[in-house]
C-alpha cells in the first residue's frame, strides 16, 4: 500500500475499482471480440485513470487548504493566471461564463477575492465602462512557486514518451472524454416537461 491509499485508508479500493468480465455486464454483447485478456487490460487502464482522478483530486484539495481558497476561488485564479500568460483581459462577464456562474455569484467572488488581496480591478483598456481582473503578483507567486510548481511535474511524465506514445495518448484521451461527454448522457440533458 502506497503512502497515498495509507493516509486515505482505501485498503485497495481505488487500485482495484474496475474489475471487468465479460459475465453479466452487457460488454460481452456490445464487444464480443474481448477476450478474458482484453478485459484484465482493460480493467488495469481504468483503474490507472481512477487512480489518476485521485492524484488530482488529493492535490488539488492540498492547494485550497494551502491557498485558504475554495474550489471556485481556485478555479478562477488558475483562469486569471492562464488568460494573463495568453495575454487576454478578463472581464467579470468571461469569468462568469469560464466558471459558468451567475453575475451575482461572480460578484461575491470576486469581492471575496479582493478582500484577500488576490485580485485587482481596473479599468478596461478599451472600454471605459468596464472594468477587468488581474490576479496579485503575490497570489500568482504564491500560486505558481507551490501549486502550479508540482502540476506542471506532469510535463515530466508525458516528456517520457515518445512522438508516437503521445499520440495514442492523447487520441486515447481525446476519444474517452467525447464517450463520456455530457452531450452523450440523454439523462443529464433538460426536460422539456
Amino acid at each position: 500500500m502506497d503512502s497515498t491509499e495509507a493516509r486515505r485508508g482505501d485498503n485497495g479500493v481505488t487500485r482495484n475499482l474496475y474489475r471487468l468480465d465479460a459475465t453479466g455486464t452487457g460488454i460481452e454483447s456490445e464487444h464480443p471480440e474481448l477476450d478474458e485478456n482484453d478485459l484484465a487490460g482493460i480493467s488495469q487502464l481504468m483503474n490507472t485513470l481512477a487512480r489518476l482522478r485521485e492524484a488530482e483530486l488529493l492535490l488539488s484539495e492540498a492547494s485550497r487548504k494551502y491557498m485558504n481558497l475554495s474550489d471556485q476561488d481556485m478555479r478562477a485564479l488558475h483562469y486569471l493566471i492562464v488568460a494573463k500568460r495568453q495575454g487576454q483581459i478578463v472581464t467579470p462577464s468571461v469569468l462568469a461564463a469560464h466558471l459558468r456562474i451567475s453575475a451575482a455569484s461572480t460578484t461575491k467572488l470576486l469581492n471575496r477575492l479582493e478582500r484577500g488581496n488576490h485580485i485587482v480591478r481596473r479599468l478596461h483598456p478599451q472600454d471605459r465602462r468596464a472594468f477587468m481582473i488581474e490576479i496579485t503578483p503575490e497570489t500568482e507567486a504564491s500560486a505558481r512557486e507551490s501549486v502550479g510548481r508540482h502540476q506542471a511535474r506532469r510535463f515530466h511524465a508525458a516528456a517520457r514518451l515518445t512522438s508516437s506514445e503521445r499520440d495514442v495518448v492523447t487520441r486515447f484521451l481525446t476519444d474517452m472524454t467525447e464517450e463520456i461527454s455530457l452531450d452523450n448522457a440523454e439523462w443529464a440533458r433538460p426536460s422539456d416537461h
